[in-house]
């Protein structure tokens, strides 16, 4: 049976990774003692993942969609920060929806530095001098 399973899977290495890396989130967030107000919902998307993926090919909007929830639902836990991280990168491999740049052809802009010349300094001449008090005060 685990040959079979196996072989269907074995099919795209795509959707191993994928039900690899949902896994690994899942064991995390089982493990993660700390009461997350999400928690069901990202338990939710994970089994919805997993779902899709042994299913077969997967669509990338649903995906996209499930992992959105579950990195809302505890992206803020730097505890589950590199299973999350494996999850989209899984997600990823199956590529950009159709409309968005992809991740490498992205550009990155520097800030923008204004470059204007420095002021002089203030010539002797221009810096005030204090009033001086008149004789007899």
């Amino acid at each position: 049976m685990e040959e079979e399973r196996a072989g269907r899977i074995g099919d795209d290495p795509r959707v191993s990774e994928l039900r690899a890396a949902v896994s690994r989130l899942r064991r995390a967030l089982a493990a993660h003692p700390a009461q997350l107000p999400d928690r069901d919902a990202a338990e939710d998307e994970l089994a919805a993942l997993d779902a899709m993926a042994r299913a077969g090919a997967p669509e990338v909007p649903r995906l996209r969609r499930s992992l959105l929830l579950v990195a809302g639902a505890v992206g803020s836990v730097s505890a589950l920060a590199q299973a999350l991280g494996e999850v989209r990168a899984a997600v990823d491999s199956f590529g950009e929806q159709p409309g968005t740049v992809p991740r490498q052809a992205r550009v990155v802009r520097e800030p923008v530095v204004e470059t204007t010349a420095p002021e002089p300094p203030c010539a002797a001449a221009e810096v005030p001098r204090p009033r001086e008090a008149p004789d007899g005060v």
